[in-house]
């Protein structure tokens, strides 16, 4: 049974635990710090989001199996590198990201925009202090389903040989032990709620105006 299971292998469950979230979550950062010029410039200028956005939907349709055999030929690394599994998944990140944060930073309110440009922000302090902070929300709401998605996909590099939890899945199903099968699909899906949870409540602290905002609604008669 699974409840008898991880305890005798405890130690090794920690190990790919481990790896699994260093492969997931070290994509979501690069992902993010790379994504968020990238969704400035395409808010900015009508041509780059014509380029940019349709691009980034077309990376996200390779399939991430593939792109895990094909980057080793790119990148000149080992079919067995870990490295190979965070570039994919950056890449996935980014794509998912940059129509987000454009999105976001295209629904700050023009006014207030216009109102920082009175106070003498200059466009870089205008978009960290101002345009930035307002698009949080929509921000970590596809910083979660990015991350989401990489801890799910993660699993898949198992079949080349690195995949974190993913190891349980092959390794259960070629010495046909279920219960192993079964904890590694219980604690990847656990693994994506803490993570999506420590998001959530991320966001919400980062933008303490929206929770006085609904505090507001809430009391209006």
């Amino acid at each position: 049974m699974v409840w008898e299971w991880i305890p005798r292998n405890v130690g090794r469950i920690a190990g790919l635990l481990g790896e699994h979230v260093v492969l997931s979550l070290v994509p979501v950062l690069v992902g993010l710090v790379l994504a968020v010029p990238l969704g400035w410039y395409a808010n900015r200028s009508a041509p780059a989001r014509a380029v940019l956005i349709p691009t980034s939907g077309l990376l996200y349709t390779i399939p991430s199996l593939a792109l895990f055999v094909v980057l080793p030929g790119i990148l000149g690394t080992q079919v067995k590198s870990p490295v190979n599994v965070i570039v994919a998944l950056t890449i996935y990140t980014v794509a998912l990201l940059v129509r987000t944060i454009a999105d976001a930073l295209a629904a700050v309110p023009s006014m207030v925009v216009a109102a920082a440009t009175a106070m003498g922000f200059r466009p870089a302090r205008r978009f960290v202090a101002v345009e930035l902070p307002l698009a949080v929300p929509v921000l970590v709401a596809g910083l979660r389903v990015a991350t989401v998605a990489n801890i799910s996909l993660v699993s898949v590099g198992a079949l080349i040989g690195i995949g974190g939890l993913g190891g349980l899945f092959t390794d259960g199903y070629q010495r046909n032990i279920p219960s192993e099968i079964v904890a590694g699909i219980a604690l990847i899906v656990l693994l994506a709620l803490l993570a999506d949870a420590v998001l959530l409540t991320a966001g919400r602290l980062a933008t303490p105006w929206e929770r006085a905002s609904r505090g507001a609604r809430r009391s209006r008669p």
